[in-house]
């Protein structure tokens, strides 16, 4: 993998995304996924304080704003998904995900 390889982030609405690193994004991307796998369904607000938490020591930007990033893209894809109709919104993985859609 190049180093300045980007991949362009996905919006669940269709907005414009933005390029990232493909680094940071696999990175983020791994937590999320391994975290959601792990501990099923939880906030949004949970999962990026535990992102804070595990990741801020050894990641270069901010945590959260790559998580909300990475996590709005990931819904994209329809690798996981929001609980509809949880206040505050709650995510999951999507039953029939397909990691390979990235």
């Amino acid at each position: 993998m190049k180093s300045d390889e980007k991949i362009l982030m996905l919006h669940p609405q269709g907005k414009k995304g933005v390029n990232i690193a493909r680094g940071k994004y696999d990175f983020i991307k791994n937590f999320i996924v391994q975290t959601l796998e792990k501990r099923g369904e939880m906030s949004y607000a949970e999962l990026n304080d535990l992102a804070k938490e595990k990741l801020s020591a050894d990641f270069d930007g901010s945590v959260p704003w790559y998580v909300v990033t990475v996590k709005m893209d990931l819904e994209a894809r329809e690798i996981i998904e929001r609980v509809p109709k949880s206040s505050p919104h709650r995510v999951r993985m999507k039953a029939d995900s397909n990691e390979e859609k990235i």
